[in-house]
């Protein structure tokens, strides 16, 4: 029987803190393009070339093309008050929210 000093022993620390260090840099990359385009994974309220217009007095909407005055019944969104993404704070206002006949912002009833 040959007897050797021969001993097997783990790599470096540094070479295990190094790729783990890298392991965490990519998932910290991931993580931050993830947060970062959140919005655009979004369902948009409408589609490229048109704007979102909403029912005079109840909680409708519809997409008109751009350049187009919206149609007889609806009108646009008061500035700054336009959704663009589904389910983002100005399409949550406007669930229960609506513009009367006067342009005014009035709360719609429960139920309509």
């Amino acid at each position: 029987m040959r007897v050797t000093d021969r001993v097997h022993r783990p790599a470096p620390t540094g070479v295990n803190r190094a790729t783990r260090s890298v392991r965490s840099l990519v998932l910290a990359a991931a993580t931050a393009a993830a947060v970062l385009t959140g919005c655009s994974t979004q369902d948009a309220v409408c589609g490229g070339g048109e704007y979102p217009v909403m029912t005079i007095g109840g909680t409708g909407s519809t997409c008109v093309p751009d350049g187009e005055e919206p149609p007889e019944g609806y009108t646009r969104y008061p500035q700054g008050k336009v959704p663009e993404h589904v389910g983002d704070e100005w399409d949550t206002y406007w669930q229960t929210h609506t513009v009367d006949e006067d342009g005014k912002t009035v709360e719609v009833p429960d139920g309509e």
